[in-house]
């Protein structure tokens, strides 16, 4: 079905003692995408990440399946999302075994078949919708799925003697569980993001969701402005360490025997690049790799092993400014005993004044390799703010 919007117009009668305002400034598509994020951040409590996966895949053309138990707000968050693209078609199904291709892809037309062309009437179903939602994905039978892994592969649908470009932008897949069947493997992989989803956790956040009003207004962008999203996300740079940083990732997660495709880790580049233009930045960083544990496991199970292999990658440095923190430390109480003799002190004081000097410069080295990698460096500012402190008492012992 296709989603409509009012257009709501508004006169004024002019008046000779009227006090003129200045008209408000209409918001660019990139202000509206960032209200867009707020509003669904909002209606969709302990779904953060869930919401930037959807709008990334929605600026990359990518897909996204959502595996979870009934009632986690699946479809629903593809059908805010559908609502706020002006003149977007929206196209929900749940699938079964005993679905069939006409439920989603249309009937057969009559008049095409006195033609002797097998056509099908598409007219609000799936080649022709911009967002589509299909429920317990993996439980439609192959002819179906079949039709499904082209659609959204290649943006192609096989209609009788013609080859036709489908509009879709992006497709949402839910599941209560995971395929088994190797035929399903192709589609599976497909869907570059995946997350598993659960109930509300948290208990002020659930009584949030129950005293929950519908939203009064939602922010709408045009066709038109979801494209100029797109080109700008596309125009993200990705700097050459960040490209060395995945290749670090792939080489670790195989040591642990999670591989993901080729492909997947090609694609993930589009993906980074309108994850790092919904957060505001020109450019990948390599804070933004940490998106990734949404993309590079195959089971729920490694899920946790990608996180930790991608965070120790990117955030390991800030280990090393933790063990060489507590070091300063232990120079500082070294530093306190009274149990020496003048000369025995002076001569440790010098000792141990060395040694937090070269510590700083092992931290100076650190902080430039992140600092030209993009790495956050809040904490490490902190330690040496530390560290130096700890060098400036000793040197008044002096």
């Amino acid at each position: 079905m296709s989603i409509r919007f009012l257009r709501h117009f508004s006169y004024s009668i002019v008046c000779p003692f009227a006090i003129c305002y200045p008209a408000k400034h209409p918001m660019t598509a990139p202000e509206k995408l960032k209200k867009i994020r707020d509003e669904l951040k909002q209606l969709f409590l302990e779904r953060a990440d869930l919401i930037d996966g959807a709008l990334a895949a929605l600026l990359s053309a990518q897909h996204l399946l959502i595996v979870g138990p009934p009632g986690t707000a699946k479809s629903m968050l593809a059908d805010e999302l559908c609502r706020r693209i002006e003149g977007a078609n929206y196209f929900q199904w749940l699938l079964t075994r005993f679905t069939t291709p006409e439920e989603v892809f249309g009937a057969v037309s009559l008049k095409a078949l006195e033609q002797d062309d097998y056509r099908r009437v598409t007219t609000r179903k799936l080649p022709e919708a911009h967002i589509a939602f299909l429920d317990e994905i993996f439980k439609a039978n192959s002819s179906i799925l079949n039709s499904i892994l082209s659609l959204i592969n290649e943006r192609l649908f096989h209609n009788g003697k013609e080859i036709v470009k489908v509009p879709l932008l992006t497709l949402f897949g839910a599941s209560n569980e995971l395929p088994e069947e190797e035929e399903l493997t192709a589609l599976y992989d497909r869907f570059l993001l995946r997350f598993v989803v659960g109930y509300i956790s948290e208990d002020f956040r659930f009584l949030r969701m129950l005293e929950a009003q519908s939203a009064p207004e939602r922010t709408i962008l045009t066709l038109a402005e979801l494209n100029e999203l797109q080109q700008l996300a596309r125009n993200v740079a990705i700097p050459p360490h960040v490209y060395r940083s995945i290749a670090d990732i792939r080489r670790e997660l195989n040591k642990k025997n999670i591989q993901a495709s080729d492909r997947r880790y090609r694609q993930c580049l589009g993906l980074l690049q309108a994850y790092a233009f919904i957060e505001g930045e020109h450019e990948v960083y390599e804070k933004h790799l940490l998106f990734l544990e949404h993309v590079l496991w195959r089971d729920p199970a490694e899920h946790d092993a990608v996180r930790t292999t991608i965070r120790e990658i990117l955030l390991g440095y800030e280990e090393e400014i933790t063990e060489l923190l507590y070091e300063s430390r232990e120079i500082r109480e070294s530093a306190l005993q009274t149990s020496r003799s003048s000369d025995e002190r002076a001569r440790a004081l010098i000792e141990l004044h060395t040694k937090l000097r070269n510590i700083l410069v092992k931290v100076d080295q650190i902080m430039d390799k992140a600092k030209r990698m993009g790495r956050p460096l809040d904490r490490v500012d902190k330690a040496r703010g530390e560290i130096e402190q700890l060098q400036k008492d000793l040197l008044e012992q002096f």
